[in-house]
């Protein structure tokens, strides 16, 4: 999979395993993991451990303890994967709670979530908030459905998409191949809003640095006052 996403043109990729109730996230085996893939996979592209998290009451309560056992790279940045049945009062409390924490939640795939599809405004409410979205390259190109397909045009219309992933699991169902994807954006969106979507933002995320949206590119996100570490 590594080898197939420097073939396609990634020179970074963030490694992130899951954590929940089915999959437990053992820090020491991805760690070990992590060392060892990446000392294979050095020569053609740049690994960084990251974690899929998702939102329950355990992963909370741990990720505020030891933000970093979580985060990407050791930042602020943290990939948070909501249930499937959310209830939107109890979400919102759980991002602001991590916000408050000076940790920024990075929602994964939301237009892969049932509970979301059909009304982007919670979305909308959680970026103000200071959260951030990341959506999977595969939904432009109707591998997850219809919905998932009009929900994530309706939040790139929206101005609400900060990242697009590969969300791979394999090398054939699910690849590290994120050129279709790139295509449709910028043919839809523009160059400008690519380039953020799939090089800009990420590298600021592994740099641990400030994102500036693309469509006003004076303005920084409202939770970045903080600045860096």
């Amino acid at each position: 999979m590594v080898k197939l996403a420097a073939a396609n043109g990634s020179t970074d990729l963030v490694a992130t395993p899951h954590a929940s109730t089915r999959f437990v996230f053992d820090e020491r085996r991805v760690d070990e993991a992590f060392r060892g893939l990446s000392a294979l996979s050095r020569a053609f592209i740049t690994l960084h451990r990251g974690c899929d998290c998702n939102l329950n009451f355990q992963n909370l309560q741990d990720t505020l303890a030891y933000p970093t056992k979580y985060t990407i790279n050791g930042s602020r940045y943290l990939l948070v994967e909501l249930p499937n049945l959310i209830g939107v009062t109890v979400v919102r409390a759980q991002l602001q709670a991590l916000l408050h924490a000076r940790i920024c939640p990075i929602i994964t795939h939301p237009e892969r979530n049932f509970s979301l599809q059909s009304n982007t405004d919670h979305i909308k409410h959680w970026v103000q908030d200071g959260c951030l979205v990341q959506v999977t390259g595969q939904s432009f190109l109707g591998r997850f459905g219809s919905a998932a397909k009009e929900a994530v045009d309706a939040l790139m219309d929206r101005d609400l998409v900060h990242f697009v992933a590969s969300d791979a699991h394999d090398c054939l169902n699910r690849p590290p191949d994120l050129s279709g994807a790139h295509e449709y954006v910028r043919a839809r969106w523009g160059d400008a809003r690519a380039r953020a979507l799939f090089i800009d933002n990420p590298a600021a995320v592994i740099h641990d640095a400030n994102l500036v949206r693309s469509s006003r590119p004076k303005r920084m996100l409202k939770f970045f006052s903080f600045g860096a570490k």
